[in-house]
């Protein structure tokens, strides 16, 4: 299949919106607020521009990833930039047709040609270490509340950036969403079903439960 990668446009804007609710729309929970998340990530100081890539096909979006500076807080107290992405959205349609991987391969080698060093994420591991990911327990490194999660996940982009980094992973606030607003912002799109029960509901759950003390 022919995907075209670049940057998105301001014209994306809303097709990228669209094609994000499309994405995650019953996922995790209920309906779902990542829309919300790429429209206000957008104005964010932690947005990485050059990192917000759009594929297309057919000259069609049909998939995004974006980018967000973030950090790990040492044990020792040293704060050290990273990276994180999310949302990474495709189409329920192009799902399962490598667009997300192509999405991630790029915007890793377009990262470390701007100079950064690591990426942490919060994802699934089983989809995820196809990517390059591995748990980010292996660098001694837990959430910002001081546990191991199998769904916090690492990769350096380059070799050792990692190494002595034990301590704690802080993404940026812009993901702490404010439901109120969000849930205004939805009501701009045409209204969907909100269904619970699905698999990847009960997935989302299991990985949420799977955490334990760092210490």
């Amino acid at each position: 299949m022919e995907i075209e990668l670049r940057q998105e446009k301001t014209e994306d804007y809303r097709t990228v919106e669209e094609l994000t609710r499309e994405a995650f729309w019953n996922h995790f929970g209920p309906g779902c607020f990542e829309h919300y998340l790429v429209h206000i990530m957008r104005d964010s100081q932690a947005f990485v521009k050059e990192l917000d890539i759009v594929a297309l096909h057919n000259d069609k979006i049909v998939g995004n990833i974006m980018y967000t500076k973030a950090f790990v807080l040492g044990d020792d107290g040293t704060k050290r930039e990273v990276l994180c992405f999310g949302p990474l959205a495709v189409l329920p349609e192009f799902q399962g047709r490598g667009v997300g991987r192509k999405l991630i391969e790029y915007t890793k080698a377009k990262a470390k040609e701007l100079g950064y060093k690591a990426i942490l994420i919060t994802g699934d591991p089983e989809y995820y270490k196809r990517a390059g990911f591995v748990p980010a327990e292996n660098f001694s490194i837990g959430t910002s509340w001081d546990t191991y999660a199998a769904a916090l996940l690492a990769c350096e982009l380059e070799a050792g950036a990692l190494d002595g980094c034990s301590g704690r992973f802080f993404e940026d606030e812009i993901y702490n969403i404010d439901q109120r607003p969000a849930e205004e912002f939805d009501k701009t799109f045409p209204p969907k079903e909100k269904i619970t029960g699905l698999p990847t509901q009960a997935r989302f759950n299991q990985l949420v439960n799977m955490n334990r003390p760092r210490t």
